[in-house]
């Protein structure tokens, strides 16, 4: 499951009641980034915004820095990258694929310090894989042919995918606080 499709699909399953419209200049951001980015990632943040699900994963702003967002008091989306690109290279060993570390992208992080990033490497972003950097995880590094918002879905839906792919519990009751609410 991908795209549009794939947050709809989501919102049946995580209440939007706590979610705000970030209101990206995607224009704005891209330019910086050079890269366009997933259109579930896209909708994400108008429906969603960036904030936490379920007290366990933290769903990141594609800018660099935002008015009002809190930056400064925790790591943003350029700092997760690096995090990312750097774990790999220390596990990459362990893993049975390769990935050019230069491909990566943070999106979201937990709080048991997994990352998720995608792979950059298609054309088209709305067919990049989800990669994950687990602390906790097993295998730590995981690569699933999902998007963004079908692969949280599958985490908060499917218990065995959820130990896989995860290093902490989550919340029973699946949820979503917009930073601004918190």
């Amino acid at each position: 499951m991908r795209g549009t499709d794939a947050v709809a699909a989501l919102a049946e399953l995580m209440p939007v009641t706590h979610g705000v419209d970030e209101r990206v200049d995607w224009a704005e951001v891209e330019a910086a980034w050079g890269t366009r980015f997933p259109a579930d990632y896209v909708r994400f943040m108008e429906l969603y915004g960036s904030g936490v699900i379920s007290d366990g994963i933290d769903i990141l702003l594609p800018a660099l820095r935002a008015d009002g967002y809190p930056y400064t008091a925790g790591p943003g989306l350029h700092d997760e990258t690096e995090n990312a690109r750097y774990t790999w290279e220390m596990c990459r060993d362990d893993a049975d694929f390769d990935v050019d570390p230069g491909s990566i992208l943070a999106w979201g992080v937990t709080s048991g310090a997994d990352i998720y990033c995608w792979v950059t490497t298609d054309d088209d972003p709305d067919q990049w894989p989800v990669l994950i950097c687990g602390r906790h995880t097993s295998p730590e590094m995981q690569l699933h042919s999902l998007g963004m918002a079908g692969f949280l879905h599958r985490l908060l839906s499917d218990t065995a995918f959820r130990e896989e792919t995860i290093s902490v519990v989550l919340q029973d009751e699946v949820s979503f606080v917009n930073w601004r609410n918190r």
